[in-house]
């Protein structure tokens, strides 16, 4: 192909793209806030996920509230499937490194070793091995390697129940007929998140491109 038809077929195709995104995503204020993108991006469905991970966490937040458990455990269940709108494998991973700079290092720690425990069991607190990943991933299935190590590394580390109760609020949180809202979590969030005052996406953190990503995520280059 000739770099003049290149040129309009690359053209062409971010003036489709264009077009999508500008029906598809609501507009972020300036300096948008955590509550923002609930309102605005994690409400959505996106990465084909059968839920909406916004939905999803809030939920979980809800059953920690209930629970009585503390505002530090209710916001790492708020945030912790936060990664699947970006990407769904090693999601934990990517979800902790997203809120790393404005949370506490026990929340991101357990945000990032949540996945892992999803597939070991804890009679001590209730956690069984979650039916839905018997559908997922077959009867037999055995974690790949590195999923069993961050289990083993986790289960003997002193924030070990911070991940773990991250799972026992997470596995009956996917009511898709639910309409959540962020704003009973205002509070929690005001106290134990840092909002940058420039904005996420826009204070020169080293995950600020993570939410750039999100704040217009079809942009074609």
């Amino acid at each position: 192909m000739s770099k003049a038809g290149s040129e309009e077929l690359f053209h062409a195709g971010a003036h489709a793209v264009a077009s999508t995104v500008a029906l598809a995503w609501s507009p972020l204020p300036e300096k948008p806030t955590l509550a923002d993108f609930f309102n605005h991006r994690f409400n959505r469905v996106r990465n084909n996920l059968p839920f909406a991970p916004g939905n999803h966490v809030i939920q979980s937040a809800h059953l920690a509230l209930k629970a009585g458990q503390t505002e530090e455990t209710v916001l790492a269940c708020l945030l912790h499937d936060l990664g699947l709108w970006l990407i769904k494998p090693d999601h934990g991973w990517w979800g902790a490194q997203l809120i790393e700079p404005y949370v506490s290092e026990k929340v991101s720690w357990a945000i990032r070793y949540h996945q892992a425990l999803r597939f070991y069991p804890d009679p001590s607190v209730g956690y069984e091995y979650p039916e839905m990943y018997v559908r997922m991933f077959g009867q037999n299935y055995k974690p790949a390697s590195h999923i069993e190590a961050a289990y083993k590394h986790a289960r003997n580390h002193p924030w070990y129940m911070a991940a773990r109760l991250i799972t026992l609020f997470d596995d009956y949180s996917f009511d898709k007929s639910a309409t959540p809202s962020i704003e009973p979590f205002l509070d929690i969030i005001g106290r134990h998140f840092k909002q940058p005052k420039e904005g996420l996406g826009y204070d020169n953190t080293p995950v600020a491109h993570m939410w750039r990503t999100m704040i217009d995520p079809d942009r074609p280059v």
